[in-house]
């Protein structure tokens, strides 16, 4: 058998290796505003910005960066939502040499202190609406340059004069106090000529990012990222989606930026073939079904749950849905029930894919158009190589048998900043050890079972949740499902499931629990079904499971 047995499935339009090109991630802006100057590069609650005023944008921000000091190698932190001020603050950062740390808005002082003292951000650009939080944690960081922008700045007229008033309306105060490191961004890069700069890089060394992982194992890590990792990951998602047109496609941006996967199937990709992104500042399923009727887009990545909640939008079908050509689907399993009410609801490809941060982040996907398999995660990208091992020996397993997935490709991060202990744990020889059980088929496809730290052993027995869970979804009264290991007395572990159902669905445990001993051998069966009204998911949709768990060791600890 053929040790890259995947290939035989490539279209034929997809090369198995590509010469990637070396340079700043940024020159993907640069080349685009070149060809394309008046086509729309970002469309913002009806304001255009063109190709040619985002360059000019990014060129006034990275020569403002340059006269405040800042040099090649030092962190400049975004923390903004999907707005064009996060697009051209990231793309500057880089044209001067810096160092992008995207921040998610929703932070907690403490863990938006934990990112800026280990990052090291001397700048951080933020909303005038987190100004007071960012504030509190300025004093113990390196950050000397805060910078205060509002989603006002780029709104078109009348929005931009009904935008204060609604937030007095709400009692959403913004108290800015400008001077001594505080300075209004618009104000403050109009004042720079928009003159070209682009920071001359060493693309396999140098730096472009450090993205912090989501802290699901202990603290973030900050994945380093190159300008070669994120430059060859853009190629391989563009080379995979081989039937977009340059300077045609319309990508709705509901997945953040400050989250890899947006940055990368979004952010980087509409920029590298002068697409269009239609931005939106946070997933809201009503707007997005809107945005859809009417502002047509032709791509729609995003999470499993982004695609639940609108199957199941009341009146979804009075819209208009048909632009939608393809979605690819990461960050959580994606549910076969799921995809099909989707590709059926629109007439688009719906496809499961599978990355990591420390992996820029896309490693795997199923074909758009050609051989796709259910419940897999498709096959490697161009020059990726994958195994599955043995967790604890490093050997790799027979075809069919469970270990865990390493990968190697071009879009490997460098490491984790500040931390070679961690480093050393999960890269091996250039190998990516991703944490997660899986398998590979005898066609190369691969299966994601479960996070090593989420199989469930209950009286010896390995239990996948994902598998559990694809079943409760197939049961017509669940919108949602989750599935953890709980602590039993007896076995050890025993299976929890958290559900939420649908409009008018009776909370009968019994009727699920029938229902999974049709489908699963009985040591899988969920024993205890808990029925909520929602389940704690991160920005990007994912199902937190851990939170499920610590909320079970919570009531052990009280008693419950």
């Amino acid at each position: 058998m053929s040790s890259k047995p995947w290939l035989r499935h490539y279209p034929l339009e997809v090369p198995a290796t590509f010469d990637y090109p070396k340079h700043n991630l940024a020159r993907f802006l640069v080349q685009s505003a070149a060809a394309f100057p008046d086509h729309a590069a970002l469309f913002f609650f009806g304001k255009v910005v063109t190709y040619r005023q985002l360059l000019d944008y990014a060129y006034r921000f990275a020569n403002a960066l340059r006269q405040a000091g800042i040099r090649k190698g030092d962190r400049v932190a975004v923390m903004l939502p999907n707005c064009p001020q996060a697009v051209f603050a990231y793309y500057g950062t880089l044209l001067a040499g810096g160092i992008v740390v995207m921040t998610n808005p929703l932070y907690t002082p403490r863990e938006l202190e934990h990112q800026m003292r280990d990052s090291g951000a001397r700048v951080i650009v933020t909303l005038d609406l987190l100004f007071e939080r960012v504030m509190k944690v300025v004093p113990a960081t390196d950050i000397r340059l805060v910078a205060v922008t509002s989603i006002q700045d780029f709104l078109p007229f009348p929005k931009n004069v009904l935008y204060p008033l609604k937030l007095k309306k709400d009692g959403v105060k913004r108290n800015v106090t400008y001077g001594d490191g505080v300075v209004h961004l618009m104000k403050w890069i109009r004042q720079t000529p928009a003159t070209p700069v682009e920071a001359d890089v060493d693309a396999e060394r140098d730096l472009a990012l450090i993205q912090y992982t989501g802290g699901t194992t202990g603290a973030p890590k900050g994945a380093m990222l190159t300008h070669y990792n994120l430059v060859a990951n853009t190629v391989q998602s563009r080379l995979w989606t081989y039937r977009s047109k340059t300077a045609k496609e319309r990508f709705l941006a509901a997945l953040p930026f400050f989250h890899v996967f947006g940055m990368t199937v979004l952010m980087n990709l509409s920029m590298y073939q002068a697409g269009t992104l239609i931005l939106l500042p946070r997933f809201n399923v009503r707007d997005v079904v809107r945005t859809i009727h009417k502002e047509r887009p032709t791509i729609f990545p995003g999470a499993p749950t982004m695609y639940v909640a609108l199957i199941h939008y009341p009146d979804i079908q009075k819209y208009n849905l048909s632009s939608i050509q393809y979605c690819v689907s990461g960050a959580a399993p994606l549910p076969r029930e799921v995809q099909e009410k989707f590709e059926a609801l629109t007439g688009g490809k719906l496809i499961e894919g599978y990355g990591l941060t420390e992996a820029s982040p896309v490693t795997h996907a199923n074909n758009i158009w050609g051989m796709r398999k259910t419940g897999s995660i498709g096959i490697p990208f161009p020059d990726t190589d994958c195994r599955i091992v043995n967790p604890d020996t490093g050997e790799e397993v027979p075809v069919g048998e469970v270990g865990e997935l390493v990968v190697r490709g071009p879009q490997v991060m460098k490491g984790y900043w500040n931390n070679p202990e961690e480093t050393a744990k999960v890269l091996v020889d250039g190998w990516l050890y991703t944490g997660d059980l899986g398998k590979m088929d005898e066609d190369g496809f691969f299966y994601i079972l479960d996070r090593r730290k989420d199989l469930i052993i209950a009286g010896g027995y390995n239990i996948y949740p994902r598998e559990v869970e694809e079943v409760l979804y197939e049961h017509p009264d669940v919108e949602e499902a989750a599935v953890a290991g709980v602590v039993d007395p007896y076995r050890g572990e025993t299976v929890k499931a958290y559900l939420v159902l649908k409009k008018g669905a009776s909370p009968d445990p019994e009727r699920f629990r029938e229902w999974c001993r049709e489908r699963l051998a009985a040591y899988k069966v969920p024993k205890i079904y808990e029925f909520r009204e929602s389940l704690p998911k991160s920005l990007v949709g994912k199902v937190l499971r851990r939170k499920l768990i610590e909320e079970e060791a919570e009531k052990r600890r009280s008693g419950e």
